[in-house]
């Protein structure tokens, strides 16, 4: 008996020293950070790292800016623009790749391949085809179209980038999801004489539904915390950015730009709370649409 509890002793040891690193790495660059910014979301910033508390003043400046309120509006844009057709086409794209179809290996590869591209060369290549006098999209038109600069659409032009970027990874993952499915179904449905496009409906739909839902969640975090590609593709100095701002651009422009990090903080927690409602919500919703029956 002694000789097992000084075995158990010595694993619970070798599993408590596995596990330090992902515990001491979490607490350092996920907790303490987010506690921080709690505090200096209700505190005045000084200089040399010095601040003092403010109270409700950054979360009050917050509210009662127009400026926010415009971030939150192209935030919520991006987010219907980009999560609803780019899960629909990675679908579409994730069916196909099911397929039997020649070179589908391939294909899979090319869909990837723009998840293993830096978003910043993403973004600096589409913006010089999006440009308006020499850009490869314009010439093919034959009209120019100010997709950067016009205040109308740029963050539809922001959203095709977005959604190019992410169809290869969702669909890899609706992929997965997809070779799940029991080819049983299908038999028995063509037996039923069931068509290809009723079989998606009945069967590959409510079958994939579990992946579709982890897409969707992850989608939507990703919209919401849009950052990098705005900054690349809208300049500080084109007119169209007030209406391309999204949350956390908004949050850098405050903290590192204008120096006020205590108003930059407010709105990183008012993002997380806009993050934890929707999961919130989408996990609530889930009980009617997703299907976790096999």
């Amino acid at each position: 008996m002694q000789n097992l509890s000084k075995r158990a002793r010595s694993e619970s040891l070798w599993g408590y020293l596995m596990v330090a690193p992902t515990v001491i790495g979490l607490l350092v660059l996920n907790i303490y950070p987010f506690l921080d910014t709690i505090k200096l979301s209700f505190s005045k910033t000084r200089p040399f790292g010095l601040y003092e508390l403010r109270g409700l003043e950054n979360y009050i400046e917050m509210f009662t800016s127009a400026e926010f309120w415009r971030a939150n509006v192209n935030t919520l844009y991006f987010c219907l623009l980009t999560v609803p057709i780019g899960i629909f086409l990675a679908l579409i794209v994730a069916v196909m790749l099911n397929a039997k179809i020649k070179g589908r290996t391939f294909f899979r590869a090319v869909f990837f391949l723009p998840m293993v591209v830096a978003p910043a060369a993403v973004a600096m290549v589409w913006k010089w085809m999006f440009n308006t006098e020499y850009g490869i999209i314009n010439t093919l038109l034959g009209h120019q179209i100010n997709w950067i600069t016009d205040p109308n659409i740029v963050i539809i032009t922001c959203a095709i980038v977005a959604i190019w970027s992410s169809i290869g990874y969702d669909a890899i993952l609706l992929l997965s999801g997809l070779q799940n499915i029991s080819k049983s179904y299908y038999e028995a449905a063509s037996l039923d004489g069931a068509s290809k496009l009723q079989q998606f409906f009945q069967i590959t739909l409510p079958m994939v539904s579990p992946t579709l839902f982890v897409v969707l969640i992850m989608r939507l975090m990703s919209s919401i915390k849009v950052y990098d590609l705005i900054y690349m593709m809208v300049e500080e100095s084109n007119p169209a950015l007030t209406n391309a701002q999204s949350l956390m651009y908004l949050f850098f422009r405050e903290s590192f730009v204008t120096g006020n990090r205590g108003l930059g903080s407010a709105v990183v927690i008012w993002t997380v709370l806009v993050i934890a409602l929707v999961t919130a919500v989408q996990f609530w919703g889930q009980k009617k649409w997703v299907n976790y029956e096999v």
